[in-house]
């Protein structure tokens, strides 16, 4: 019996994490997070509940990568911590995860294997090979999966770019070579499954960004992100065409880009990149920057530059800004306050919105439709997306052919059953989301985000008395504080009252009652909650400190 679990990535976009089962022997497809939605008030980010794998530790060979994005490598450190296991990845994205481990001192213990497209690994009775794909990463990778039940073709991010640029392109021959051969199910991305027709080609991106480049009479700033090496090459040759130099600013494009050297990927002459201390030494017009914070980032260096706190870059009029990304949702209005800073001082300012200077890499619905007939395949599981992305891409397979009996949508925890070349989906395994925050992890979860939603909404009223343990009299306060409440000066009348309030309730409870200063601190958070919202219609928390002293 052949069994697929998703732990994360069916029904969310993020988090991708899928466990394949046969017998006694696991292996794992990325162990990816997503980032805080926003009602996560203070998590800096989000991981898939890895309970069941713990529970099955002994039984995994290894974690199978597919490409270098957060949402397929970045809750790998946590696995590592509780299961250490082998990992396969190609160089670019092993590279990746080495620079991540070596942040959280895990790199020592870790057991990392590189693969590339063409190769073929055997983990127990599963044997797969790495099929070069298309996407805003180098070095993607899909798998072909050879189980007891058959054959399972999983897509990871995908599209199907033409023409192929940086030997990036996806390998359709491998795709239709196993379509031939027979595929019992094919696992593919629904991420863009609403967008009709086709990806808009690379090509055309970079020849967009090599018009505004040449067009620019001062400097040119491009923030996009950090691992799309194909379009920093790209601004890198608009640069060269122009007889400009080139600036690389910024922590994690600054880490990519010297990784992308090293394999190869990127290619910038000598000479031609400028350390961010020396950009001053130039022209305006000779000058491009490649930095970070096209998704609006608050610590990040266009958000420096854009707010005036960057030490060496200030915008200036006759600057132009190039946001060559997606707005990621979420994210719209911390993008839009940077771009309104940006034209504050004097910038222009170019994003998706106004021109196309930026492309998916998630295949679009034509290209979908393509990649189920290239594999012919007998099941059709769709992954990777919220979940009516996944009843849609369903909707998809049924109209090129596939049953819709043959079509199995299943959420995070369900397990997909394949037995005897017949698939089901079962029942489900402990699954869910572990929120990071700071050092602690899980220490965050539902209880304490309705506290701090509270807390931001209506602000904070602390109470301080003390009674004197013998006789039950108050020797000091109520002393009344409150945080994110009210103005004080120019509303202490409110917190005066409430004073009197807390009096009145101190007189109420008789010295002899059992528990006195339990029944005082009940009453005292009834009362004062009801008369801050008759008085104000608002109900901050209130946090009564009752000591006897």
């Amino acid at each position: 019996m052949l069994k697929i679990v998703a732990l994360g990535g069916l029904g969310e976009i993020g988090l991708n994490m899928m466990v394949f089962e046969y017998g006694d022997t696991m292996f794992v497809v990325d162990a990816g997070l997503m980032f805080p939605e926003d009602y996560m008030l203070g998590v800096d980010y989000v991981i898939p509940d890895m309970t069941f794998l713990r529970q099955n530790a002994g039984k995994i060979a290894g974690v199978v990568l597919t490409h270098a994005h957060e949402d397929h490598i970045g809750a790998l450190p946590y696995l590592l911590r509780s299961i250490n296991c082998a990992v396969f990845g190609t160089p670019f994205t092993l590279g990746m995860v080495r620079h991540r481990l070596e942040e959280q001192d895990l790199l020592s213990q870790a057991h990392l294997h590189e693969i590339h497209p063409g190769e073929r690994l055997r983990l127990g009775p599963f044997e797969m090979e790495f099929i070069r794909v298309g996407h805003s990463v180098v070095e993607g990778i899909g798998l072909a999966v050879e189980t007891p039940e058959g054959r399972i073709i999983h897509t990871g991010d995908f599209k199907i770019s033409h023409p192929r640029m940086l030997g990036m392109g996806t390998d359709i021959d491998a795709f239709a070579r196993y379509g031939q051969q027979g595929v019992l199910a094919l696992l593919s991305d629904s991420t863009n499954v609403e967008k009709e027709g086709f990806t808009i080609s690379d090509r055309d991106i970079g020849d967009r960004l090599a018009s505004i480049v040449a067009d620019s009479g001062g400097r040119v700033i491009v923030a996009l992100f950090a691992s799309n090496i194909l379009r920093i090459q790209q601004i890198v040759d608009a640069a060269l065409a122009c007889g400009r130099r080139l600036c690389i600013n910024g922590k994690s494009i600054e880490v990519s880009v010297r990784l992308a050297k090293e394999l190869g990927h990127i290619r910038i002459p000598p000479g031609v990149e400028v350390d961010i201390d020396e950009v001053r030494n130039f022209p305006d017009e000779e000058m491009v920057i490649v930095t970070t914070g096209s998704q609006g980032e608050p610590m990040s260096a266009l958000a420096r530059m854009a707010a005036g706190a960057h030490k060496q870059i200030k915008i200036r009029r006759g600057d132009t800004v190039v946001l060559s990304s997606k707005f990621i949702p979420g994210n719209e209005k911390a993008i839009a306050s940077i771009i309104n800073h940006l034209y504050r001082r004097g910038a222009d300012v170019i994003y998706e919105k106004i021109s196309e200077i930026h492309v998916s890499g998630h295949a679009f619905k034509e290209e979908l439709r393509s990649m189920i007939l290239l594999t012919r395949p007998r099941y059709f599981i769709p992954i990777h997306g919220e979940y009516r992305h996944l009843v849609l891409h369903g909707r998809l397979a049924r109209e090129v052919g596939i049953a819709a009996e043959r079509v199995l949508i299943a959420e995070n925890g369900q397990t997909i059953v394949f037995e005897g070349g017949v698939g089901r989906v079962e029942e489900k395994v402990r699954t869910g989301r572990i929120l990071i925050d700071g050092k602690g992890i899980g220490d965050v979860g539902r209880s304490v985000l309705k506290e701090r939603r509270l807390l931001s909404e209506d602000g904070l009223v602390v109470v301080t008395m003390a009674f004197d343990e013998e006789t039950g009299i108050v020797v000091y306060g109520p002393e009344i504080v409150s945080r994110g409440f009210v103005f004080e000066q120019d509303t202490g009348h409110l917190l005066q009252d409430a004073q009197c309030v807390v009096l009145e309730i101190v007189e109420e409870v008789d010295p002899a009652t059992p528990d006195r200063v339990q029944e005082i601190r009940s009453r005292l958070q009834t009362a004062l909650r009801q008369y801050f919202f008759f008085t104000i219609g608002r109900r901050p928390v209130i946090l009564p400190f009752l000591l006897e002293v």
